[in-house]
């Protein structure tokens, strides 16, 4: 794999590490490339129970990496819809039908679509100092990489709308309180709080866990009737599980499961 994104695994959790950091780890092709194998591995390996995603350096993700776009030097304008279906929007989508736990650790700036990109994850871990910027508008574009989706979603159109339009960054504090994200932690504790979380979920029962993503992800524009419907499959396919049996087991003989995700 490209040394745009390191890679290690142990526990179960494949952790992805984006690493760029003299350019605050910002996309350029090699990178996109480099995270779609990762995620592609976590769909593909049985091995793989969870994932951690993260950034190198002082910073997340400051989007993407400009340089390569600079009007000054002529030509034609890039297509950017292109950029999108070949790039952010097969990663998007990885993302999202991964049905293994997703952890994102935000240890510094997340600007454009590399906020978006950690609120496409399962659980996004911020430390205290890191901001969530939509800067799109600085630069005469649009939410993309899923945030005009998830934003309106999360937290309503009023505020979807006035982090967009204006492009104002909001703390990883106030991003928890929103609900944006699922805590702010103090800088120095992130990764250690990030890496338990991740191991643990790894460690438990993890096809009943991609069964509840999917139900999660579901609702938002299932009926209830489809919805009832789908957690009536969902649990069916659950009870048949070998992590059903052992779970069981184990609170029957007052033990700590093991569980396989099986």
């Amino acid at each position: 794999m490209s040394e745009t994104i390191l890679t290690a695994f142990a526990d179960g959790v494949l952790t992805l590490t984006l690493n760029r950091p003299d350019k605050l780890n910002s996309f350029n092709e090699d990178m996109h490339l480099a995270l779609r194998a990762g995620f592609q591995r976590a769909h593909d390996d049985a091995q793989v129970r969870a994932v951690l995603l993260t950034g190198a350096g002082r910073g997340f993700c400051a989007g993407q990496d400009l340089g390569d776009r600079d009007p000054r030097k002529g030509g034609p304008a890039p297509d950017l819809g292109e950029t999108l279906d070949r790039f952010y929007n097969p990663n998007l989508r990885l993302i999202r039908s991964l049905e293994k736990p997703v952890v994102c650790a935000v240890n510094g700036v997340a600007a454009g679509a590399g906020a978006n990109i950690a609120l496409a994850c399962d659980i996004v871990l911020a430390a205290k100092s890191a901001k969530f910027i939509q800067a799109f508008a600085r630069i005469g574009l649009i939410p993309d990489a899923g945030g005009s989706w998830s934003l309106t979603r999360i937290l309503g159109e009023p505020r979807a709308k006035a982090l967009a339009l204006t492009a104002e960054p909001l703390t990883a504090e106030k991003a928890a309180e929103w609900g944006l994200i699922w805590k702010a932690v103090d800088d120095g504790a992130l990764m250690d709080q990030a890496n338990a979380l991740t191991r643990s979920l790894a460690a438990g029962p993890t096809l009943g866990l991609g069964l509840t993503k999917r139900l999660v992800q579901a609702a938002a524009t299932n009926s209830l009737d489809e919805q009832l419907d789908l957690e009536r499959d969902c649990q069916q396919a659950a009870g048949r599980s070998a992590d059903y049996a052992e779970g069981v087991t184990a609170f029957l003989e007052k033990r700590p499961a093991r569980f396989q995700g099986k």
